[in-house]
């Protein structure tokens, strides 16, 4: 497995190369922000771990810009422990946040985690509709009754989620492992707060389409045709 690092702190970047070396994984190590974007791009990596105080370049930025061109997994590894910095970094496309200081175990675990997971490819022809809510993955772009609607990358994730399980009921667990992220540890509420966003974008319910609550256990969105 390739992992590429961008961590501006020498002492830690060599003591995760060393760990992540050991157990087996190949680490190319990138000091500035701008730099690992780079090499982001050009490489072949499985995950890409992250740090977000660099020195040249905000790491949320790197993350924002990276997840534009690509798929690859992306770690934040960061002492930033707020709840507002991780929806920050988890909302700039990052699949999973890890405060420092961290147990290599978990870190490993973590990133195992990651590339378990299936690739988002996509194509054109992958476009989502249920009744008048549009969804194209490619173009980052959600249309209902062709008007555009406006959602950050979070509140797109979710609600393909739910687009791909029309009628199925998604636990508040299932939602926080696809969409935040396996080990998820900030608010306990984020779903919910998520759910209210999109049921306000969207203006949810609509006559054939609602994101029904079921108490206790997570969400579902219905559709009814009303033919």
């Amino acid at each position: 497995m390739h992992t590429l690092l961008i961590e501006d702190d020498d002492r830690v970047a060599r003591l995760i190369t060393l760990e992540l070396r050991h157990a087996g994984w190949d680490v190319h190590w990138c000091n500035k922000g701008r730099d690992g974007l780079s090499e982001a791009i050009g490489g072949n990596y499985d995950v890409v771990i992250l740090d977000l105080m660099l020195p040249d370049i905000d790491g949320i930025k790197v993350c924002q810009s990276l997840r534009q061109v690509s798929d690859t997994p992306i770690l934040i590894l960061t002492a930033r422990d707020a709840v507002v910095d991780r929806v920050r970094g988890l909302d700039a496309g990052a699949d999973d946040y890890l405060v420092k200081p961290f147990a290599t175990m978990e870190l490993l675990a973590r990133m195992r985690a990651l590339t378990r997971r299936p690739a988002n490819v996509f194509h054109q022809d992958d476009t989502l509709k249920v009744g008048p809510l549009e969804l194209y993955p490619m173009r980052h772009e959600v249309r209902l009754n062709n008007t555009p609607i406006e959602l950050t990358r979070r509140e797109f994730d979710l609600l393909q989620y739910f687009m791909q399980n029309v009628g199925i009921t998604l636990t508040r667990d299932m939602i926080l492992d696809r969409v935040w992220g396996w080990g998820y540890s900030g608010a306990s509420n984020i779903v919910d707060v998520y759910v209210g966003y999109l049921r306000q974008k969207i203006g949810l319910p609509t006559d054939e389409l609602n994101l029904v609550t079921i108490r206790g256990v997570g969400y579902v969105l219905k559709y009814e045709n009303p033919s």
